[in-house]
Order: structure tokens, then C-alpha cells, then sequence
């Protein structure tokens, strides 16, 4: 019997949705990304959801796109995430959003959230460049605005980690607590949010949300992902890390 990979539950008025794919960090496949979008799209429906959780089982909370299988279908178009370049992950839900995270996590989904719990040990990364690649769910137009540039840039450009104690120091995340506390801790703010009115919540998110006006740098990162996850480095990456040695780039 096959491992479902991505978890939905309900639990009164909040969704929990979890990483299932612990000895891959978590990294997701395509499978899981239309099941992550087929979920926030029913908590999104759903007028007795009012706050969706997402955690990850395991030791990582999700390390990012699996580079053996969902990147190189990304890059070859054999795949594509989403066909609105306006939009980026979760970014027309206006309900609460919070992740619990312990160990690895990508920023990419953090980011687009509205709250995050992490563990003491846990790190943020957005390693894309890396491997010849970019981000192309909202972070070069969210992290800018979420930390001061310099660290916003030495993020994207390095492809390096934050840890939870540093990401914690300059707001990426709202609280910092033991491993075994992340998923507790992360409820107790998620039923604190549900005693107030929901119609109020989301409209509170809603004007926030739009009065950002971020649409047209999402245009913007999609273009340009386009034209780098078209290109010969791009390729390079994910065959280097099948291969296990350091991809060789040649900037086109």
C-alpha cells in the first residue's frame, strides 16, 4: 500500500495539513504539490475552517522541491506549478495560515504563511541558486519586505540557511520553542485566533494582504523564472546532484 504523502485532517475549526514523506526531508513531488493546493482550495471553500496549520512528520519540515523528479519536470515544462502569474502560494487565501516547523524548511512556504513556530535546531533556506535555479513562489518579493535587505540578499544569493535563533532575532518567526512543542504551541495560537470573529480575521489578512499590492512583482518573478529554468544551468543542477558531485555552470 502506497504512503500518502500529504496529510489533511480537520479538527473543529482548523485544518492540519502535514509533510508525510519523512525520509526524503519531506521534499515535495508534484503529487504533493496538487494535493497541497487541492487542500488549501477546501479549507479555502469551507466556511467552518477558519485556520490551517501546516506541519511536517519527521525530522524536517520540508526541505523543498525533490530534485530527482519535480524540478527537472518544472524545468523541461513538463510540469507546471501554477498558470496564474499573479498568484503564488496562498497568496488569494485570506484565512490564517501558520506552519510548525522543526528542522529544515524552505522559505518558500513559510514565507507566503502568516505565522510560523519553530523549534529550537530548525533552519530556513531558500537554496535554489545552488543548483542553477531560482524560487518562483513569491520569495524575491516577499523576503525583502519580511527582513532588512542585507539579509533578504545574502539569502537568495548565497542559497545558504538562517537558523531559528537568527530567524527568530530578525522576524521571520514568531515564536521559538523546544522541538516537542512546535505542533502544541502552534494549535494554542491557531485556537486563540478561533475565539475571535472569523469574518473580522480574514477581512483583517484580506486588507493586509491587498494593500501590499505585490501581483505585479509575482508577474515579474514568473517571467524571469521562466527564462532560468529554461537554461543549460538549470539542467546542470538536479543532473549534478543525481550524480553526487558539484554542478559545473556555465552561466547560459
Amino acid at each position: 500500500m502506497a504512503i500518502q504523502e500529504f496529510l489533511y485532517e480537520k479538527r473543529d475549526h482548523i485544518a492540519i495539513m502535514t509533510f508525510n514523506r519523512p525520509e526524503q526531508s519531506n521534499c515535495f513531488t508534484a503529487e504533493m504539490i496538487d494535493e497541497l493546493y487541492a487542500c488549501f482550495d477546501d479549507f479555502n471553500a469551507d466556511p467552518d475552517l477558519w485556520v490551517a496549520i501546516l506541519a511536517g512528520n519527521g525530522k524536517n519540515w520540508c526541505a523543498g522541491g525533490d530534485l530527482e523528479s519535480l524540478i527537472p519536470a518544472i524545468n523541461s515544462g513538463r510540469y507546471k506549478i501554477n498558470e496564474d502569474p499573479t498568484k503564488r502560494v496562498y497568496s488569494d487565501i485570506f484565512k490564517p495560515i501558520i506552519t510548525a516547523v522543526n528542522g529544515f524548511a524552505t522559505l518558500e512556504l513559510v514565507l507566503g504563511a502568516d505565522l510560523c513556530v519553530a523549534g529550537e535546531g530548525a533552519r530556513f533556506a531558500l537554496g535554489e541558486v545552488r543548483w542553477g535555479m531560482i524560487p518562483a513562489g513569491g520569495s524575491h518579493i516577499r523576503l525583502p519586505r519580511a527582513v532588512p535587505w542585507a539579509i533578504a540578499m545574502e539569502l537568495l544569493l548565497t542559497g545558504g540557511s538562517i537558523d531559528a535563533k537568527r530567524a527568530y532575532d530578525v522576524g521571520l518567526i514568531n515564536r521559538l520553542v523546544s522541538p516537542d512543542q512546535v505542533f502544541p504551541e502552534a494549535l494554542k495560537i491557531a485556537e486563540a485566533i478561533c475565539k475571535n470573529g472569523p469574518l473580522a480575521v480574514q477581512t483583517a489578512k484580506e486588507i493586509a494582504v491587498r494593500a501590499w499590492e505585490h501581483e505585479r512583482g509575482f508577474v515579474l518573478e514568473n517571467a524571469l523564472f521562466q527564462r532560468v529554468s529554461r537554461s543549460e544551468d538549470a539542467a546542470e543542477g538536479p543532473r549534478a546532484y543525481q550524480e553526487k558531485r558539484k554542478p559545473v555552470f556555465k552561466g547560459r
